[in-house]
């Protein structure tokens, strides 16, 4: 009572009204995700369902089942989708903006939704553990029954048919409109092939009776054959056989279409539809089983090794060295044999090792099943938790992405959850299938799609607490213009209203002295010159001289931006922006320097880059001073036109 009374207390009204939006965003986004995923579901098995003459009833329990199996896959996906849109339109409405203003910031924000979403989680894991294998149990006997209704609307044509016990049907033709089938070929088999029938007909029709118990297959202008089975004759191959020509021909087949739930039985190794428990129990089953067959195989392979069950293994040894140490040479013994008895030798050598193969192929088929069916069990116990996992990662990807996007509306957040959704599906899925064919450990192939989403939803969480621009396309537009050194120019206009008029004389002065700097840096430098080594990454320091005359430059810019001559308005736009580090050091922190020098391939980039930027500092170096005569001049020329 005390703890429900501290939780209530510490509710506040931004928490209610969070888990308001939250709430309504979330129902309405996981029916549309189980609406989705039911229909991409549905296409499996749409064959199964359409013209079989199912009723309602049983249409009903197909999307039941379907319907219960894909919740827990639903859940994350609305909880990325609900928390992107959240978070979005607080971040769209400024509402965000006012909370952070408050002193509150996004995680404790989240502190609602956090125990919301971890309550989701656990709710998952209870439903696979408990509701989810007995619905996927029942969709499983379900869907198994629903393959069997009415096979003679699934014939298809150009093809055997085997959906009708002891019968297979070949129609190279069929009307669907007058359901008459053309160019029928029936081979039946009941006991042997001696007692076969082969049926040939031109055309023909098959109905149902009444009583949905047997097929009635009505045939047209055809033969039959059919094999006199003898139990008297060694021989199989002088069996008779009788031959019948037809104008019409009826048959009956016995087959109960009648929709029966088939026999759960048959579905035990479906570890879907199995408990944490009882998984448990089946593996601990099924490796004893295996192992008792494991022992089986040995023990056959050691007595086929050692020939004689009564002797020994060490008198085996034994007479293994004395028939070593005799020298007995076999292909003496083979040369003197007689062709007939050659052939034979070989035959039946050839035939023992094909045998052998054989047996060592069906042995391996059936172990092999048997660790594949482990690990279909073992992927079972691990997906039950990185399913319910997976509802508190998504929630750490899209409430920080909604933050960081400040989008609301089905738009932009819908396009996130998908792809954030498809990564994890592809990771998801190709993991799974690495397990279960025993290239990838089963923990691997399991765990991979959450090894890689956790470290993102991390990295979402810090960045939108911090309000980082992760998504800010300027940001990364000014990185890459950086790092290869394109840059911005000036744009710099004529004032409407000018306060103080720029001081031309002491603008000359600067411009002529930083002209002869200019010149003076360009010839002691060596601009041309390839850079050194050991002062790019080892010895870094920074350019002062280059740093001064920025700054001046900046002084010139800024007061000459107060003149009404539009020719120095223009001639002030040509000047250029000095990269006043990017021609000493990649960086400025010299650890990363040295990092870079002794990775050859990345200090070889950077080498030509910098030597780059001093191509481009002389560049910029010759147009500071071009640019600055063209100014002088023209101040020159405005004083002597105004008789200063």
């Amino acid at each position: 009572m005390f703890i429900i009374t501290y939780i209530m207390f510490r509710i506040k009204k931004l928490d209610i009204f969070i888990v308001k939006q939250f709430g309504l965003l979330f129902i309405g986004t996981f029916f549309i995700c189980q609406f989705v995923l039911m229909m991409q579901f549905l296409w499996r098995y749409v064959d199964e369902l359409i013209g079989k003459g199912l009723s309602i009833d049983i249409l009903a329990q197909f999307f039941y089942y379907m319907g219960l199996m894909l919740m827990p896959q639903a859940l994350p996906l609305a909880i990325l989708l609900s928390s992107l849109i959240t978070f979005g339109n607080l971040g769209e409405s400024s509402e965000l903006t006012a909370i952070k203003a408050a002193g509150i910031s996004l995680i404790q924000s989240f502190r609602s939704l956090i125990f919301i979403v971890i309550f989701i989680a656990m709710g998952s894991f209870y439903f696979q553990n408990v509701v989810g294998p007995e619905a996927n149990r029942s969709f499983a006997t379900l869907l198994l029954s629903m393959k069997q209704k009415n096979p003679e609307l699934e014939i298809p044509e150009g093809i055997f048919y085997d959906g009708i016990p002891n019968c297979n049907l070949y129609v190279q033709k069929k009307d669907l409109k007058s359901g008459m089938l053309y160019g029928i070929m029936v081979y039946r088999l009941t006991n042997s092939y001696e007692d076969a029938t082969i049926i040939l007909a031109d055309s023909g029709k098959m109905v149902m009776t009444s009583e949905k118990k047997h097929l009635l297959l009505y045939l047209y202008s055809g033969e039959w054959f059919q094999n006199m089975q003898s139990q008297d004759l060694a021989n199989s191959a002088s069996v008779p056989y009788r031959r019948e020509t037809f104008e019409a021909k009826r048959m009956v087949i016995d087959f109960d279409a009648g929709f029966n739930l088939a026999d759960a039985g048959a579905l035990s190794n479906n570890a879907q539809a199995k408990s944490l428990k009882k998984i448990s129990h089946d593996i601990d089953s099924i490796n004893c089983e295996y192992d008792s067959i494991g022992r089986t195989f040995y023990n056959e392979e050691r007595n086929t090794l050692y020939s004689l069950p009564t002797t020994s293994k060490m008198d085996s040894i034994k007479a293994d060295k004395m028939a070593l140490s005799s020298n007995i040479d076999f292909d003496t013994i083979y040369g003197r044999l007689t062709i007939s008895k050659k052939q034979a030798a070989i035959k039946q050598a050839l035939s023992r090792v094909q045998m052998g193969v054989s047996d060592l192929e069906m042995k391996a088929m059936i172990t092999s099943e048997g660790d594949k069916n482990i690990r279909r069990h073992q992927i079972e116990v691990i997906n039950k938790f990185v399913l319910s996992l997976s509802c508190i990662i998504f929630f750490f990807i899209g409430a920080p992405l909604g933050a960081i996007i400040r989008k609301g509306g089905l738009g932009i957040p819908v396009i996130i959850s998908v792809i954030v959704f498809i990564v994890y599906y592809i990771f998801d899925n190709s993991g799974s299938k690495m397990a279960r064919d025993g290239m990838w450990t089963v923990w691997f192939g399991k765990s991979i799609a959450t090894a890689v989403l956790a470290p993102l939803a991390i990295f979402f969480t810090y960045k939108g607490n911090n309000d980082s621009v992760v998504f800010n396309m300027e940001a990364y537009t000014t990185f890459f213009r950086r790092l290869f050194g394109i840059r911005m120019h000036r744009h710099i206009f004529s004032k409407e209203v000018i306060i103080n008029n720029p001081e031309y004389g002491r603008d000359a002065k600067l411009m002529e002295q930083m002209n002869v700097e200019v010149q003076n840096y360009a010839h002691d430098h060596h601009l041309l010159r390839a850079p050194n080594i050991i002062k790019v990454f080892f010895k870094t320091s920074p350019d002062l001289y280059i740093e001064g005359i920025s700054e001046r430059l900046g002084i010139i810019i800024e007061d000459l931006s107060n003149t009404r001559d539009k020719l120095i308005i223009t001639e002030i736009n040509n000047y250029p922006i000095l990269a006043i580090h990017a021609h000493t050091s990649p960086f400025k922190r010299n650890w990363l320097n040295i990092i870079t020098g002794i990775i050859i391939p990345i200090g070889i980039f950077y080498y030509f880059r910098i030597w780059i930027f001093r191509l481009q500092l002389m560049r910029d170096l010759r147009v500071i001073k071009n640019t600055n005569e063209k100014i002088i001049d023209r101040i020159k020329e405005t004083k002597d036109i105004k008789g200063e």
